[in-house]
């Protein structure tokens, strides 16, 4: 039995746990679709009942793809609560491409070279061919499953305790490890942005990426519009103390030139298609 990359399992489609199975990735389609609906709505919609759709959310629940509170599933992020990135990884895909082309150049041949686990830097990831040889340190098991077969990248993977909803190391082990490296470049992104300091819901993913700045040399904070509309509950870093904030074009220009004035060297990724 294998697993997709929404971490379902791919079994006989014939088989009871095979409807099952192709039943909850439907819902979890559906509702990262529309970001949220009621129960009511997929028992309708799956003319399946309530009590089989509550099974089903809490198992889809239990992989980190979806969130169950007050009759509503719901794929979104709140100030607590981070989405999985199989649902981020289908938002804003144009803003992202165009941020990770500007990322790519502040990378150059032959560095160390180390990735966080959102799914803006995973856009950067396949440009990383144009900077062979490298070496890629990453905690996110989705960049190791990428850059494993690929020549001319050293990879160096962090382990720790698995999350499956960020698809990602975490934790005291992974810390410490990041603790014993020195790299070259950090490229990192942020839940939400408020008043001007990166935040993000989990403070595990905070320890992590907080270890990741103090490690790396130069440090780039890749950060669509849509961040600076998002709260978090807990600060990570101030944006003044990256070396560069690659923004996307539909950054509202008040926040562009008040970083500006602020000192911030803010990159407005002008480029929305690949080369």
């Amino acid at each position: 039995m294998s697993l997709h990359p929404d971490g379902l399992s791919d079994v006989s489609p014939d088989s009871r746990q095979g409807r099952q199975a192709a039943r909850q990735r439907e819902i979890s389609e559906a509702v990262m679709a529309a970001g949220a609906m009621r129960i009511e709505e997929i028992a309708t919609r799956f003319q399946i009942s309530q009590m089989t759709v509550h099974r089903d959310l809490d198992e889809l629940e239990a992989r980190g793809l979806l969130r169950k509170s007050r009759g509503v599933a719901t794929a979104m992020s709140t100030a607590l609560v981070e989405s999985s990135d199989v649902y981020r990884s289908g938002r804003q895909l144009a803003e992202k491409e165009a941020i990770a082309h500007a990322a790519l150049e502040f990378i150059e041949t032959g560095q160390a070279v180390m990735l966080d686990d959102s799914t803006t830097v995973l856009k950067l990831v396949p440009l990383l061919q144009a900077r062979k040889p490298l070496t890629v340190i990453t905690n996110t098991l989705t960049i190791m499953n990428e850059l494993r077969d690929t020549s001319g990248v050293t990879l160096l993977g962090l382990g720790g305790q698995y999350y499956n909803w960020c698809s990602a190391y975490m934790g005291r082990m992974t810390t410490e490890a990041i603790a014993s490296l020195r790299a070259d470049v950090l490229v990192m992104s942020t839940s939400a942005i408020t008043d001007d300091i990166a935040f993000h819901q989990t403070l595990e993913t905070v320890d992590v990426k907080r270890a990741m700045f103090d490690a790396a040399r130069v440090r780039i904070l890749l950060a669509d519009h849509t961040k600076f509309d998002k709260r978090a509950l807990h600060a990570m870093l101030p944006l003044a103390d990256f070396d560069a904030v690659v923004v996307d074009a539909a950054t509202d220009e008040r926040h562009v030139t008040r970083l500006r004035q602020a000192g911030v060297n803010v990159v407005v990724a002008r480029r929305s298609t690949a080369r």
